[in-house]
């Protein structure tokens, strides 16, 4: 099978297996808040909170650190795998500890610490679940990786219908999705047994050393990723109070159903260009180009649709209470087209050995996005945050191209050329979208009849782009 053809087919089971999830988790959230009640739900999700900080402490950054180089050294599974796997069930443990220590020093009741204690062995087998995931991505087999997703949410989702038919209460919360992410990580593997190579653990400590050294600049670049997409929400609730959050809260939520496909990019092209780091760098010069033309075709028209029709959306999923999340919205929408241009260079400097640039940049924009939002919130609440949150979306572009353009993987003239047909076309569309004054749903099938003909009038699509089109179909 081609190359295209397998990554076409890669991403297709990613996409499936998060659409699944996004459903799923839409569901059985809705069901325990209902069930809980407001004390429990916010226990169960401080518990969620905590242990998603925590995570970063178990992992380091060493998924993506195997992944990128099992990508281009597959011969060395045995070597990686086997000692990642105790060494990650070591950080557990060293991490399980100080969790433990932080809940005794702060005098939580003990419910909330066993709760806590339960997500974070939940969390222990995610992470090391991913562990698995990120070799399926390095040798190209997504397919698992996706079963073991869908595995895990619906275990939950059965898991949830369960206890509240059975008045189970918030323990059995947390036992629903430790059996969910166990039996996925089981699940995940036997697969690996079966299909790449069977672990031969090894407690290969100068290894240990030398992976979590070359790991830490991953490592903290989640972590200041991680401070930048929750950072906005906690200074909104301390500056304006628990309304602005609601408001600004309900649109994140409908943005976080298109930050799935960056996800799912980024779990099939990471490891392809981590191949091509080592075997071609024509290739990955022009997968890059061809990401970046390909994320933005995709997302301008969406973009642009949800700025004119922001208001609507916004009340048809959550009612008529949260209209003025439609002005967040609109704004917020533009950062997802910045973070999918930032996942395509995040991705191409982090195969190429530049994660330290990768980690500079997340730094300065993590302390920019803090200073904007203690400026913009004070003035204009949660608008100043979305102000904020696009802004620091920018920078991250602006500062990761310079990076890319003075290296050795500058991209061709011909993208910016590209960049601007797809404006145009995306202008276009949305001027007759705008002075159409259509019904939403009238609006969707016209648009994208209207978007597809402004490609092919701006002549958007070149050869090479029709002959990856025709790969992917067959033809």
């Amino acid at each position: 099978m081609s190359a295209i053809k397998e990554t076409f087919k890669n991403t297709s089971w990613l996409l499936i297996s998060q659409i699944i999830t996004s459903v799923f988790g839409f569901v059985w959230i809705v069901l325990l808040a209902r069930y809980l009640g407001v004390s429990d739900f916010g226990i169960m999700n401080f518990a969620m909170s905590l242990t998603l900080i925590m995570s970063i402490f178990i992992d380091l950054g060493i998924t993506l650190y195997t992944t990128r180089d099992l990508s281009r050294y597959p011969n060395l599974a045995e070597k990686y795998i086997g000692n990642a796997i105790p060494l990650k069930a070591f950080l557990s443990f060293i991490t399980f500890i100080a969790t433990l220590a932080i809940l005794y020093i702060s005098n939580f009741n003990l419910l909330t610490t066993e709760i806590v204690l339960l997500f974070l062995i939940n969390t222990a087998f995610l992470t090391m679940g991913d562990l698995f995931k990120g070799v399926f991505q390095a040798f190209a087999k997504q397919k698992y990786q996706s079963f073991g997703i869908i595995i895990n949410s619906s275990l939950i989702l059965i898991g949830t219908f369960l206890l509240i038919y059975f008045n189970l209460g918030l323990v059995f919360v947390a036992l629903a999705y430790i059996s969910g992410s166990a039996i996925s990580l089981i699940y995940l593997y036997i697969k690996l047994r079966d299909k790449i190579i069977i672990p031969k653990f090894e407690l290969d400590f100068s290894f240990w050393k030398q992976s979590i050294k070359k790991s830490i600049p991953f490592g903290i670049t989640i972590i200041f990723t991680t401070i930048f997409y929750l950072i906005d929400t906690v200074m909104l609730s301390f500056m304006s109070g628990s309304f602005a959050v609601g408001i600004y809260s309900s649109a994140y939520k409908i943005i976080t159903v298109f930050t799935t496909l960056y996800t799912v990019y980024t779990f099939v092209v990471f490891p392809l260009m981590s191949k091509f780091y080592k075997d071609s760098e024509n290739l990955l010069r022009i997968s890059y180009e061809k990401s970046v033309k390909y994320l933005i075709m995709m997302m301008l028209p969406i973009a642009i649709g949800l700025t004119i029709y922001s208001h609507y959306v916004v009340t048809l999923i959550f009612g008529n209470e949260y209209l003025l999340s439609g002005d967040v919205l609109r704004i917020l929408i533009w950062n997802v087209l910045f973070l999918m241009v930032n996942g395509a260079s995040t991705s191409l400097l982090n195969s190429s050995n530049n994660e330290v640039a990768v980690t500079k940049i997340n730094g300065i924009a993590c302390l920019t996005n803090v200073i904007l939002n203690l400026i913009l919130i004070y003035y204009l609440s949660y608008i100043g945050a979305s102000i904020a949150t696009v802004i620091t979306g920018f920078l991250i572009c602006i500062l990761m191209s310079y990076i890319i353009i003075r290296g050795k993987y500058k991209p061709n003239i011909s993208l910016i050329y590209d960049i601007v047909k797809i404006s145009i076309s995306g202008l276009i569309f949305g001027v007759i979208i705008f002075l159409a004054n259509l019904n939403f749903w009238i609006a969707i099938p016209v648009g994208i009849v209207i978007y597809l003909i402004a490609l092919f009038l701006t002549k958007s699509l070149d050869s090479t782009d029709k002959a990856i089109l025709r790969e992917i179909i067959g033809k």
